[in-house]
């Protein structure tokens, strides 16, 4: 079995990789020829029936807004219910001919079965199924308190997109729907203070290259992975060490560094037409996807300039990345004022409860 190996070893880099050259040229053109294609003939949302978890704020927000233009039906899932029916108003003002909102909690299986349900027997169809919900917890592995603090991250960004899929999965197959799974490149982006909310997005990456294989031409999926986009996440909201949701716009600035941050109006609309388009992956905005190539050649280089940046400095708060954000005067032009002068109130946590995995705002 060595000796197999050991010739595999040998053998199987430099063939792949001519392989690999050879077919480049032909499957770059045809992905082109597809793309055009599928442009043309791009889903009509109109009528159709939408599900949305982390409808209240965010990514999720503005996919409400971008499908209710076109006319779709839709269902609003997120744990904020008043937040939640501010975007159903404007959503429906925008063209959405129903709106239905259901206040739950993703990473509660018995709340997914219910909204999932819910939403077929109000509509009766589901046609795409968007998992967006998330959160973002932000602390050095060794400075955590307590590591279960952090097991939301994986509740609510893995697990409670994995429940909302498997429930929704017989509704989907139906009308033959399609899944648009909100990952991140956090996913391969190995970004210090952000290890648990990595691993999540990392897991699901794959889980629906994983799923699009067992399901085949039945359901489409499409894998979005994001970079800096305005949402609550880049004006600062975390989940600290101590398990509490609280607004910190100065680590904000230490993680977000001089990075550019999406316009969210734009990021749901480059989302909404990938689905339609039928599109496997989605970077957002695409040059992100550059970052991948880094990550699969020369991940050292990742490693390092994310080290320099994010970790040395004379203290956690006063790294380079901090330094180069209050030095440039760039934050201005970098930042939309969205993110500048934020609307969350930092005296105002909502409280992590690992026990009964509920949320409350205090």
């Amino acid at each position: 079995m060595d000796f197999i190996h050991g010739i595999l070893n040998v053998l199987v880099p430099p063939i792949g990789l001519t392989f690999l050259l050879c077919i480049l040229p032909s499957y770059l053109l045809f992905k082109i020829i597809y793309f055009i294609v599928k442009s043309v003939f791009s889903e009509n949302v109109a009528g159709k029936v939408i599900l949305i978890t982390g409808a209240s704020s965010g990514i999720g927000e503005h996919l409400a807004y971008e499908y209710g233009r076109r006319g779709a039906c839709l269902a609003l899932v997120a744990r904020r219910e008043n937040r939640l029916k501010e975007v159903a108003c404007k959503a429906k003002s925008l063209g959405s001919p129903e709106v239905i909102t259901i206040p739950a909690d993703v990473s509660i299986v018995q709340d997914c079965k219910r909204f999932v349900d819910l939403t077929f027997n109000h509509f009766g169809r589901l046609d795409h199924l968007v998992n967006n919900a998330g959160i973002v917890p932000v602390c050095l592995f060794e400075d955590t308190t307590d590591i279960t603090n952090f097991a939301p991250a994986m509740d609510i960004n893995f697990w409670g997109s994995a429940y909302c899929t498997y429930f929704s999965i017989p509704y989907l197959r139906q009308c033959k729907g399609k899944i648009i799974a909100i990952a991140s490149s956090a996913g391969w982006l190995p970004a210090p203070r952000m290890m648990f909310y990595n691993a999540s997005k990392a897991a699901v990456i794959s889980l629906y290259e994983t799923l699009r294989t067992e399901l085949g031409g039945d359901i489409g999926i499409t894998i979005v992975t994001p970079g800096l986009v305005e949402s609550e996440m880049t004006q600062g909201k975390f989940l600290s060490k101590e398990g509490r949701m609280v607004l910190d716009q100065e680590m904000r600035d230490v993680q977000v560094s001089l990075m550019p941050i999406r316009s969210v109006t734009e990021a749901a609309r480059g989302i909404v037409n990938s689905a339609c388009r039928g599109d496997s992956f989605l970077a957002e905005p695409a040059w992100i996807k550059t970052t991948f190539y880094w990550k699969a050649f020369c991940p050292e280089v990742l490693e390092i300039l994310n080290r320099w940046l994010l970790i040395s400095g004379s203290s956690e708060r006063d790294t380079i990345s901090k330094k180069l954000v209050d030095l440039s005067g760039l934050k201005k032009y970098m930042y939309p004022e969205s993110i500048r002068n934020p609307k969350l109130k930092p005296n105002k946590p909502t409280i992590v409860c690992l026990k009964t995995r509920s949320y409350h705002v205090v």
